[in-house]
């Protein structure tokens, strides 16, 4: 089978599942192509391009080519929806969200912010209200997958934690963790908890404009 940039990402995809992100290098994805660690220069020419190609492809699994918004949807039901795209696009890889914010210049994500602003903006919000809202959705999404798939404490870590202590030092803390975590509440209705917080206050600023 002929070498193909194509061919490369969905390898190093594969390569991502297996080992994540720190698993992912040149080495270890020409061994697996059965090439020389040059000739996947000719198509990517350094590992910021390889961690760029992955997150337009993590990207462009999820998305596809996103349809237009329907025109009478609300912008707020819509960017939420969006959001959680987003982070399903993210979590269905290991270090999805590594792969992202470590990305540069991604074209997917250009594309799907373009998308947003652009419809912010048809929806009567202004550009600059526009780029602040849609810049703040994704980055709290990315930012809260970064932390739902940062490793777990590990028995180093735990090894001298006191529960107990712990809980009469944080006792609204615990609480508040108790609480929440109810049976039949997941981190999902977490995720989708602080996105309302966050749209909702886009929604009540743009309102005071």
């Amino acid at each position: 089978m002929a070498l193909d940039r194509q061919r490369i990402v969905t390898e190093a995809i594969t390569l991502l599942d297996a080992d994540g992100l720190d698993g992912v290098t040149l080495r270890k994805l020409a061994a697996r192509l059965g090439v020389q660690q040059p000739t996947l220069y000719w198509h990517l020419p350094n590992k910021a391009a390889l961690i760029t190609a992955l997150a337009d492809e993590i990207l462009a699994r999820e998305f596809g080519e996103p349809p237009p918004p329907d025109p009478d949807q609300p912008w707020p039901a819509w960017l939420t929806a969006f959001a959680e795209r987003l982070r399903r696009a993210l979590l269905a890889h290991p270090d999805g969200a590594r792969v992202l914010s470590s990305a540069q210049l991604s074209r997917k994500m250009a594309e799907l912010s373009e998308l947003a602003m652009s419809t912010l903006v048809a929806h009567g919000i202004s550009l600059h209200r526009a780029r602040v809202i849609v810049l703040t959705v994704e980055r709290f999404t990315v930012g809260h997958v970064l932390e739902e798939q940062a490793p777990r404490p590990d028995e180093a870590a735990l090894k001298d934690f006191d529960l107990p202590t712990f809980t009469r030092q944080h006792p609204t803390v615990v609480a508040a963790i108790t609480e929440y975590f109810a049976p039949g509440r997941t981190v999902d209705d977490l995720f989708r908890d602080c996105l309302d917080v966050v749209v909702a206050g886009a929604t009540a600023r743009t309102e005071t404009d």
